[in-house]
C-alpha cells in the first residue's frame, strides 16, 4: 500500500490541516481576479437610503408609531464539479426591502422584492394593518435610543471576488484533482465546489438609527470516497473545506483535495467498539458546537421562556474555572463581526464567561424587555466567540491532546440532531478514531455517544490549542472527562 496515511499519523493529519488557515504561503492562495466590477451589484447605497426612507415616511403617514425598515442585495456564483466533469453553475441574485410597523405595542412585518413606489405602499400598508390586529405585547418595540449605534466601525469585512464560471470549475477540478490523486484507493468522489457571495444592506429606523455595509463570503470544498480492495472492500466518505470573507486567504485548492483524501483514507477498515464508559476528545470543528449549544442555552428566547438546561445560570457555573469565553464584533475579516446587530444597536467586546463563571446572556430588546435586563447586542445571533483555557500552553497540538485523552474516543464526526436543549440530553452518532495510551488505535464507526450538556460542559478537562474557525465560534479541540459510547 502507497497510501499517505501510512507514512503520516491520523492525528499528525488533522493538526496540519486544522493549521491550515494560519499558515498559507503566498504561492498556494488563490489570488482573486480583478478583470471584472469589483462591487457587482445592481443598486448603490444610496439607492437603498432612498427606498428605506420612502418605506418610514409611508409608515409615519399611515399613523405607524414606529416604524423600521431594510434594504438588501445580494449574488454570487456557485459552481460544481464531479470525477473531472462540470455538474452545475449557479448564479444568486436577489433582493429584498422589508419593513416593520408598530402600532403602540403591536407590532407588523411585511417585506417585498419589488422595488417600485406602488409596491412599496403596498407592503408598508400590509405591515400596518398586520400591526393593528394583531395582539399587543408589552415587551415589543424598537430599541431604546441609549443602545443605538451612532458611530460604526469599519471591520474589512467586503471583499468581492470577480471570478468567473470557468475559472470557478478550473479550481473545483483542480482540488477535486487533487484528491484523487492522493492513493489510488481514493476511488470516487461527491465532487468539489466553489462558491462566491456578497452583499449589502441599508437599514433604518425611527428611532434614529441609520447605517449599513457590503460583506463577502467564499469558499472551496471537496468530499473523496476511499475504498479498501477486495470483493467486500470497505468504503468511506470524508470532507474538508475553507471559507474565508477574501478569496486570497483561501486554502489552495490543491491542500483542501489531499487533505479531504487523507481523512477519507484514514477511516477505512473503520469498526465499532464496545460499549462503555470514557473520555471523549471532539476535534476542534466539532468542539465549536459544544460551543454552539451553550450559547442557545443562554439566549434570551430560552431564557425567558426557561425552556434550556441552564436556567437562572447568570452569575453561577457553567464551566470549570480554568475557562473563559469571550466575543469580539470587531475582528477585521471577522465572520462574526458586526459594528452594530440587527436592531442598530451597538455591539461590544466583552467577556461572556470568566473562570467558568456566565457573566451574560445574549439578549435582543425584546427578550431583554422579558428578562427585565438590557440588549446585549445580539439580535441576530453572537459575534466571534473564542473559547479558551487557563491551562493551555502552545505546545497542546492534536497529538499532545490526544496523549491527555489517554484511553478514549476521539471524535471526527457527528450525526443526527439528538439534542435536548430544555433538558441538556445529548445523543448523537459518531465517527472518529479509538486512542490507546495516547496513540490512535484504529477508527471507529456506527457507535452514539450520550451524555448531558450540563454535565458535559463541566466535564471539560482541557482545551487544546489547534484552533479553528468555524462560522463565528472558534476552539481548540476539547477533551470531556466522561461520557457513555453505545457499540457493540
Amino acid at each position: 500500500m502507497t497510501d499517505m496515511t501510512l507514512k503520516t499519523s491520523p492525528s499528525t493529519l488533522l493538526d496540519t490541516a486544522l493549521d491550515m488557515p494560519r499558515k498559507r504561503a503566498s504561492r498556494q492562495a488563490i489570488e482573486p481576479t480583478t478583470h471584472t466590477p469589483a462591487e457587482g451589484f445592481s443598486y448603490s447605497r444610496d439607492f437603498f437610503e432612498d427606498l428605506v426612507d420612502t418605506a418610514l415616511a409611508h409608515a409615519k403617514k399611515l399613523g405607524a408609531t414606529d416604524a423600521a425598515a431594510e434594504a438588501s442585495e445580494g449574488c454570487g456564483l456557485s459552481v460544481s464539479v464531479r470525477k473531472g466533469e462540470l455538474e452545475n453553475v449557479e448564479r444568486n441574485r436577489d433582493k429584498s426591502l422589508g419593513i416593520t410597523v408598530y402600532v403602540g405595542k403591536k407590532r407588523g412585518n411585511a417585506s417585498t422584492s419589488d422595488f417600485s413606489k406602488a409596491a412599496i405602499r403596498q407592503t408598508v400598508k400590509a405591515a400596518y394593518d398586520i400591526a393593528r390586529f394583531t395582539a399587543e405585547d408589552k415587551s415589543s418595540g424598537l430599541p431604546a435610543e441609549r443602545d443605538i449605534a451612532r458611530m460604526h466601525r469599519e471591520l474589512n469585512l467586503f471583499h468581492p471576488w470577480a471570478i468567473t464560471s470557468e475559472d470557478a470549475a478550473a479550481l473545483a477540478l483542480k482540488c477535486e484533482a487533487a484528491a484523487l490523486a492522493t492513493s489510488p484507493r481514493i476511488t470516487n468522489s461527491e465532487g468539489a465546489g466553489v462558491s462566491a457571495q456578497q452583499s449589502h444592506f441599508f437599514s433604518a429606523h425611527t428611532r434614529g438609527f441609520r447605517g449599513g455595509y457590503a460583506s463577502s463570503r467564499h469558499s472551496l470544498s471537496v468530499a473523496p470516497i476511499a475504498s479498501s480492495p477486495g470483493k467486500n472492500g470497505d468504503m468511506q466518505r470524508d470532507a474538508w473545506y475553507s471559507s474565508m470573507r477574501d478569496a486570497s486567504e483561501l486554502a489552495s485548492p490543491e491542500a483542501v483535495g489531499r487533505y479531504a483524501a487523507e481523512r477519507a483514507l484514514s477511516r477505512l477498515k473503520s469498526r465499532k467498539v464496545k460499549t462503555c464508559e470514557c473520555p471523549v476528545l471532539f476535534e476542534s470543528p466539532l468542539a465549536a458546537g459544544l460551543l454552539g449549544g451553550f450559547v442557545q442555552a443562554i439566549s434570551g428566547g430560552a431564557i425567558y421562556r426557561k425552556s434550556t438546561f441552564l436556567i437562572d445560570i447568570l452569575g453561577k457555573a457553567a464551566f470549570p474555572e480554568h475557562i473563559d469565553i469571550t466575543e469580539d464584533p470587531f475582528l477585521h475579516k471577522g465572520k462574526g463581526s458586526a459594528p452594530f446587530d440587527d436592531e442598530g444597536v451597538k455591539t461590544r467586546a466583552r467577556t461572556v464567561v470568566d473562570a467558568g463563571i456566565v457573566q451574560g446572556y445574549f439578549l435582543s430588546t425584546y427578550s431583554a424587555r422579558k428578562l427585565g435586563m438590557r440588549t446585549t447586542g445580539n439580535a441576530g445571533g453572537s459575534h466571534n466567540l473564542i473559547m479558551s483555557s487557563r491551562q493551555t500552553a502552545a505546545g497542546d497540538d492534536l497529538d499532545t491532546m490526544l496523549k491527555k485523552l489517554g484511553t478514549g474516543l476521539f471524535v471526527t464526526e457527528l450525526m443526527g440532531q439528538g439534542v435536548n436543549y430544555v433538558t441538556g440530553d445529548y445523543s448523537r452518532g459518531a465517527a472518529g478514531f479509538w486512542v490507546e495510551n495516547g496513540q490512535i488505535a484504529f477508527p471507529v464507526e456506527e457507535i452514539t455517544i450520550a451524555g448531558n450538556l450540563k454535565d458535559m460542559l463541566m466535564g471539560i478537562q482541557a482545551v487544546g490549542a489547534d484552533t479553528y474557525n468555524y462560522g463565528a465560534k472558534t476552539v481548540g479541540s476539547i477533551l470531556v472527562n466522561r461520557m457513555k459510547i453505545a457499540g457493540s
